[in-house]
């Protein structure tokens, strides 16, 4: 019967999740149609735009090439009118000498026929006839007006989508997740001298495989890219995968998306678990700072079993360690009165301070008398001789047993503890009269890795601090 219900129990489970993949596909699928849509109407409104943009500049050019046919046969018409009108002139003058020599060669009479010749012989060496030019001023032909758009027409004919340029691929085992940054490497099917340049997006997720239809985390665009390879720096991994897409643009359209490619992105992520911290500290996210309160403005209920009280001005984060490698930040004001970062069991008493007994392990600044940092230990301390920073590095190799501070800065190496954890770890704070703010989503630094392959047998170990 157990056999039979364990059974049933997986076979739920396996439906449950199969159903929840056709959701999705169901959701992605309705999505696509509503793109589809959209983007159909898009591209419509944008070819009736350019078409009739097209429109204009034909129309534009016949007005312009008809004003310059009338203006030619205007000019031309002028010059062959005027040229006209002086012979039509010209014609009628010498059509009346013509008559008046013909009349005077008629005449019998000697001495007027003398004068009238004279008279006619100085007439026509003055005649328009005569002064005229019987070339047209302007030409009858029109050839060089025509036109031939044989070449335009085909042009016109060939007119068709653009080309889209091909889906680029992501190349999963040459992308690199390492120190907070993640680099995308990517190809097209074939080179294409046409790429102007690439569009990357990348979401937040924490499910593994293919997006879904419904996310908690928006996609995030890089344009402009140039190479088929981007190193995206300065990340905070608070989930468990990033999801990226990329796709190639021409001078004038872009190409579908890649098929994402999900990639893990480990790294510790905790918060401040405010309900232990001391009253005293006011804790708003990651941040704590010292928040004073009168006898007479004091909480008049008990405190909490888990929060910090007396002397003991503590706050935990929310998540345990229990295996692997980890690391996080603390940044914190140097002008504290104290300050501790560290590690602590989550037994550790309401009233312990941090590195005053074997649960809890830390670095502490003291700036009460003069600045010291010491690294403490059930009740035990050691002096750090290094310059204090204003932010520390915290790196825990449960399965080592090793807990290191560094400066974050620099990555140099300040202090390590080696033990052997008998039971999980919490990271734990300290503050009084002074602030903090912890950084966490972090990778282990590759720096930091490899310091502690040099440092497994150094110095820097104190057993009497362990």
């Amino acid at each position: 019967m157990d056999d039979q219900k364990e059974s049933l129990k997986k076979i739920i489970t396996t439906l449950a999740l199969k159903n929840e993949e056709i959701q999705n596909f169901i959701c992605c699928l309705k999505q696509s149609l509503e793109n589809l849509e959209a983007n159909s109407s898009r591209v419509q409104e944008d070819l009736e735009s350019e078409f009739n943009s097209l429109h204009s500049v034909l129309d534009e050019l016949k007005e312009g090439m008809i004003t310059r046919i009338k203006q030619e046969r205007a000019s031309r018409t002028y010059e062959l009118q005027s040229q006209l009108s002086s012979c039509t002139k010209a014609l009628e003058s010498s059509e009346e000498l013509l008559e008046l020599a013909n009349q005077t060669l008629c005449s019998s009479e000697i001495d007027s026929f003398t004068q009238a010749a004279k008279d006619i012989k100085d007439s026509v060496t003055m005649a328009p006839a005569f002064r005229l030019s019987l070339k047209a001023k302007a030409s009858d032909s029109m050839n060089h007006m025509m036109v031939d758009f044989t070449q335009e027409r085909n042009m016109l004919q060939a007119i068709t989508f653009l080309p889209v340029p091909a889906m680029p691929e992501i190349h999963e085992g040459e992308c690199q997740v390492f120190d907070n940054t993640v680099s995308v490497v990517w190809s097209l099917p074939e080179p294409n001298s046409k790429i102007d340049h690439y569009i990357l997006e990348y979401r937040k997720t924490n499910h593994e495989g293919p997006p879904r239809a419904r996310e908690d985390y928006p996609w995030m665009v890089v344009e402009g890219i140039k190479d088929t390879e981007y190193t995206l720096t300065g990340a905070r991994f608070d989930t468990r995968y990033m999801t990226f897409r990329v796709k190639a643009c021409n001078k004038a359209v872009a190409g579908e998306f890649s098929e994402p490619v999900t990639l893990e992105t480990h790294a510790f992520v905790f918060k401040l678990d405010s309900s232990s911290a001391h009253q005293n500290l006011k804790v708003e996210d990651l941040s704590v700072e010292t928040a004073m309160m009168s006898p007479k403005r004091a909480p008049s209920t008990r405190v909490g079993r888990d929060r910090f009280t007396a002397e003991s001005y503590t706050v935990l984060g929310d998540t345990m360690i229990d295996a692997g490698q980890h690391y996080w930040e603390v940044r914190f004001d140097k002008e504290s009165k104290a300050f501790a970062a560290g590690l602590a069991l989550r037994s550790l008493g309401r009233f312990d301070q941090l590195g005053k007994s074997n649960a809890s392990w830390c670095i502490h600044l003291n700036n009460w008398l003069q600045q010291s940092l010491t690294a403490k230990h059930n009740n035990k301390a050691r002096a750090l001789e290094c310059p204090i920073p204003d932010r520390i590095g915290l790196y825990c190799n449960y399965d080592e047993g090793t807990l290191s501070f560094y400066n974050s800065r620099s990555k140099t190496l300040l202090h390590t503890f080696r033990t052997k954890f008998q039971q999980p770890v919490i990271p734990a704070f300290m503050v009084w009269n002074g602030s903090f703010s912890v950084k966490t989503g972090l990778q282990v630094p590759s720096i930091v890795l490899s310091g502690q392959k040099r440092n497994s047998n150094t110095s820097s170990s104190n057993a009497s601090l362990t």
